[in-house]
């Protein structure tokens, strides 16, 4: 199989299944260390905080992309009339979570998407004083073009509003400083770029928790729980930390598993991953100018990402390069090539063969 389908969902990496057969291992032989496993989960929290370039507890563990960008809609102080802004293209659950507050009054407002990436001056015509959020991916998984975060935060920084960054498909492949970044919260999952199978997401938040409290409140979130595990009738305190959003009984075999990616991470170098992925994306392209095939998205280093989207016509395409042994994924406006760390120059000119040989047989008669 020639897998260029990062983007959906990366293969096990050894580093990550020797984490997960350790697990299991000891769940078998010892019935579960629960507190060495707790003692781990915090070394990688340590390690992911780490990564995006914040405090350890700035990070919440939850189960994907779409609860930390819940938490975020429904945390963030706004009333009635308040506005979020997006761009129309969004990742559906990047929307919904917004969307699916307007019974409560707000409003959400679905900006066009009218060039090859997003920056302030998309947005900056429809925010205003009532803006309370922009809402936005880091990487576009319909096209691959990668937004100017940094600037489009400064517009929130400006006006009042927050940012809350959905970076499924930048974490891993791209460097993310979330500080630098100057977002108030920051969700993604970790079984793309960070190579752990479904199930685990994380959520970074700047904001204290009378900003952005839970959406859901239990013993792992609460700062004044007593050691015979009797709630009384004293007031709750809240951590004041992102574990307010954790409600207990963590992944806890994908959270080892996470451990061992980003060690395999840490000793590659994300700076070298993401020129890696970044110098196959300029390989892919001068095939398909060969090739006459037109990308989606942009074409500027900059600008874009792992992912390229090929403008490919629906007559066949996506069937003939199944039966060609490629992974690769239909969107919205093609078939979307994404490239993982472990994908090579000549996986590329496999591709590129593979396409001109579908160009000649898929050719109309």
């Amino acid at each position: 199989m020639l897998h260029l389908d990062a983007a959906h969902q990366t293969p096990l990496s050894t580093a990550v299944r020797a984490r997960l057969d350790a697990f299991y291992d000891q769940a078998q032989f010892t019935a579960g260390p629960k507190s060495t496993w707790l003692a781990r989960t915090e070394e990688v929290r340590a390690q992911l905080a780490g990564l995006l370039g914040v405090a350890p507890e700035t990070v919440a563990f939850t189960k994907n992309t779409s609860e930390g960008l819940n938490i975020a809609a429904r945390g963030l102080r706004w009333q009635p009339g308040d506005n979020v802004v997006l761009l129309a293209s969004e990742h559906p659950n990047n929307a919904y979570a917004w969307l699916a507050q307007r019974p409560a009054g707000l409003e959400v407002r679905q900006v066009p998407d009218d060039k090859k990436w997003a920056d302030a001056a998309t947005f900056a015509p429809y925010v205003d004083e009532r803006t309370r959020a922009i809402a936005l991916s880091h990487v576009m998984f319909h096209s691959g073009q990668r937004n100017d975060v940094a600037d489009i935060a400064r517009l929130a920084a400006a006006t009042g509003a927050q940012v809350v960054l959905d970076a499924m498909q930048s974490v891993g492949t791209l460097p993310v400083d979330a500080g630098e970044l100057g977002v108030a919260a920051l969700a993604a999952g970790s079984h793309k770029g960070l190579l752990v199978p479904q199930g685990l997401g994380f959520l970074h938040t700047a904001a204290p928790a009378d900003v952005l409290p839970p959406t859901y409140v239990a013993t792992a979130g609460v700062a004044n729980t007593r050691a015979d595990l009797v709630a009384g009738p004293e007031a709750l305190r809240l951590r004041p930390d992102a574990q307010r959003f954790e409600i207990g009984n963590f992944n806890l075999p994908a959270i080892h598993a996470l451990g061992g990616a980003l060690d395999l991470i840490s000793a590659i170098g994300l700076p070298a991953i993401s020129e890696h992925l970044l110098s196959l994306g300029d390989r892919l392209i001068d095939h398909l100018d060969h090739l006459g095939i037109t990308l989606a998205g942009p074409r500027e280093r900059e600008r874009r990402s792992h992912i390229y989207v090929l403008e490919l016509p629906d007559t066949g395409w996506a069937e003939f390069l199944a039966g060609s042994g490629v992974r690769l994924s239909k969107v919205r406006t093609g078939l979307r090539v994404s490239f993982g760390l472990y994908n090579t120059g000549d996986d590329v000119d496999r591709l590129a063969d593979i396409l001109a040989r579908g160009q000649r047989s898929l050719r109309p008669a």
